[in-house]
């Protein structure tokens, strides 16, 4: 059996075909240019015969095995396609026919993942450039479908300025009612902290000018010599606490002058000598003097 190659060469196959081309209509050949065509019904068969082109150009270039060369020259013809798509389109309008533009949404531009993103001019080669299929994967064109990272603008002073209302200043703290018992509580807990103190302070006094005998500090012993030690030291912090804040200190309790330290300074140098030189009981017998004679020295 002759095969189906063997056959189409044959004188009459060849004589049958060339019979049915002699009967066919000459093959017309797509106006190069919109605005040669006259007739509105041959300017809808080019505007489905371009679409049909689309659609098979658009299946084609949806694989990736045909190189970048070839998908490149795909997407270009894609566009040119459209282009003249657009053109035949506006002829159709100007012979009276269906306004396609206004009828028909734009093919929106898709990332790789489906979602619309908008690109006006995104290759360069002029305004509604689209890529279609496995060319958005090409390189170079995967970047133009990466969203921008964004960045955060700073602002400047006038902006900051410009959100600055009353509330900013507090203002509005006390229209809620929520900032009044807040206070209320600290200023009554405050308040008992200060008087507490206070008391605290005055009994120390108190104890401390029991043991002042005609303006001089009693000799540091027993609890009377404790309480003023404490009040002594109370009056230094509040008096380091009035000097730092620029107030005038007053002193509650008695303090001795320059004369009085130089006194008792050398009222203990005299006992550190005498405990090295005398006896114990020699310093005995000098205290009972003394205690009998009513001498304070």
């Amino acid at each position: 059996m002759a095969r189906n190659e063997e056959k189409a060469q044959s004188m009459l196959n060849r004589f049958i075909t060339m019979k049915q081309d002699e009967k066919r209509k000459p093959r017309e050949r797509r106006p190069y240019l919109a605005s040669e065509c006259r007739d509105l019904a041959d300017a809808d068969r080019w505007r489905a015969e371009i679409l049909r082109e689309i659609g098979v150009k658009v299946t084609e270039i949806q694989n990736e095995g045909l190189g970048e060369h070839r998908l490149r020259d795909l997407n270009d013809e894609i566009n040119k396609l459209l282009r003249e798509r657009g053109h035949w389109e506006r002829r159709i309008l100007e012979l009276g026919g269906r306004d396609y533009a206004r009828s028909s949404n734009a093919p929106l531009m898709t990332d790789l993942d489906g979602n619309i993103v908008a690109i006006p001019n995104p290759s360069g080669r002029g305004p509604g450039y689209r890529y279609f299929g496995a060319a958005k994967k090409l390189p170079g064109v995967r970047e133009l479908f990466d969203k921008p990272p964004e960045v955060r603008k700073r602002r400047t002073r006038y902006e900051i300025h410009k959100r600055i209302n009353a509330g900013y200043y507090g203002y509005y703290d006390d229209e809620d009612g929520v900032l009044e018992p807040l206070e209320a509580a600290a200023e009554k807990r405050m308040r008992d902290e200060v008087v507490t103190e206070w008391h605290r302070v005055e009994r120390v006094r108190r104890e401390a000018m029991k043991g002042v005998v005609s303006g001089e500090v009693a000799a540091a012993g027993g609890r009377g010599g404790e309480a003023a030690r404490e009040v002594l030291f109370e009056e230094k912090r509040e008096r380091e606490k009035g000097e730092e804040a620029g107030r005038e200190f007053v002193a509650h309790v008695p303090l001795p002058d320059e004369k009085e330290i130089e006194r008792m300074v050398l009222e203990k140098k005299k006992k550190e000598l005498l405990s090295k030189y005398t006896s114990d009981t020699l310093q005995d017998e000098q205290k009972e003097a003394k205690e009998m004679l009513n001498v304070q020295r």
